[in-house]
């Protein structure tokens, strides 16, 4: 990363209210039943369900099902898209998949555009996803986190890279600068 002068900055995290009902829901569910299996097993001392671990196996079951969904609370906590927009090209890193930055050379880029599209049905939700020829005729790839809006490159080659943003206008008017300076190549 030996990136230059930054002039656009964007980081975003996974704030979908029902996705963390669905992660923190399943923890709690998950703690409620485990929970209520180690106090009837361990406490009460009957075998808790119709095929009873021993007690060793249920403690580390237990154990390895909260430390599970714990981690997954914070990977999801954790987790988020960084955009940069520098004078030497556009960065993108998506935490903690991405190690380092994933630097995307401009010179190829035929076309910058602010767009809304349908995260599901164009390219099956959130996160690194792809699509092999979405209902509006788009091909390639997606990071984005929340949202439907964000900013689309069209390559020379006819492939398209869409990058999920809460300011696409923003992010677009610095691509095209970086372009039009000729960085990024």
């Amino acid at each position: 990363m030996n990136g230059g002068t930054v002039c656009f900055v964007e980081a975003q995290y996974f704030r979908q209210w029902w996705l963390w009902l669905l992660v923190v829901g399943s923890a709690v569910l998950t703690a409620g039943i485990f929970g209520h299996g180690l106090y009837v097993q361990l406490v009460r001392g009957r075998p808790w369900g119709d095929s009873p671990m021993s007690d060793t196996a249920l403690i580390v079951t237990a154990s390895l099902m909260f430390l599970v969904e714990g981690g997954l609370i914070a990977l999801f906590a954790a987790a988020h898209l960084r955009t940069e927009a520098r004078d030497d090209g556009l960065y993108l890193r998506f935490v903690p998949f991405h190690l380092s930055f994933h630097r995307l050379p401009l010179a190829d880029v035929a076309q910058v555009e602010a767009v809304t599209y349908r995260p599901i049905m164009d390219y099956g939700g959130w996160g690194i996803r792809y699509s092999f020829g979405a209902p509006g005729g788009t091909k390639g790839k997606a990071y984005n986190i929340s949202g439907n809006r964000g900013v689309k490159l069209t390559y020379y080659a006819g492939r398209h890279l869409l990058i999920g943003s809460q300011k696409p206008d923003e992010l677009a008017a610095a691509i095209e600068s970086l372009r039009e300076s000729g960085a990024g190549r």
